[in-house]
């Protein structure tokens, strides 16, 4: 083999290794399908995460897609004051939006200590491991997405002491995030099966 086939095949290796590296970013997130098509260890994370804290994984995609459609760094806008920026309106970062104490409890309580806000599978268990506690202490069904939605942009005390009830322009997010629960449940009906054969083929 001579320099040019090793210059090129070291070109190759550094050019797969960075398109390893890159994020995933879903190109059509109104349809759960081609996002877990584009990505199945999304798929097998989401899963894991359903099994674990027993949330459907329609519900959770939900969510995030509510939160940050499936951004890893999203965070809230920042204000600026002539050429000054100002601090940020919330701690909310990652595709979970989760902000600094809810995801330092996560961590506390899971032994999580590792888990990164930007990474997917990280994000969706602790959507996964909110939900449950919201069951948990408030008792809220993991499947009544609207509720549970309150829960989770609220907090649990602010849910429990009603904040959300004269947030009209709240509850419309809530309605559309129960709306697309609804439809990533009906379209992942339809490929459960092809991503399950993807995930658990491999052995």
């Amino acid at each position: 083999m001579n320099l040019k086939s090793h210059t090129c095949l070291a070109v190759m290796a550094m050019l797969l290794l960075i398109s390893g590296c890159a994020t995933y970013q879903p190109v059509r997130t109104d349809n759960v399908c081609s996002i877990f098509r584009g990505n199945t260890d999304w798929y097998e994370s989401a899963r894991d995460a359903s099994k674990r804290w027993g949330t459907p994984v329609w519900v959770m995609m939900a969510i995030v897609d509510q939160e940050s459609r499936f951004v890893s760094d999203a965070q809230p806008e920042r204000d600026w004051f002539l050429f000054v920026p100002l601090p940020r309106r919330s701690s909310a970062y990652g595709y979970a939006q989760a902000q600094d104490p809810a995801w330092d409890r996560y961590m506390k309580e899971t032994g999580n200590s590792g888990h990164d806000r930007d990474d997917f599978a990280d994000a969706i268990n602790f959507v996964g491991w909110y939900t449950h506690t919201t069951q948990r202490t408030l008792g809220v069904s993991k499947w009544d997405v609207y509720n549970q939605y309150l829960a989770y942009h609220e907090g649990h005390s602010g849910y429990k002491s009603g904040s959300w009830k004269s947030k009209g322009w709240l509850k419309q997010v809530a309605d559309k995030v129960k709306n697309k629960s609804a439809a990533y449940s009906a379209q992942l009906k339809k490929c459960k099966a092809e991503l399950d054969d993807k995930v658990d083929g491999w052995f």
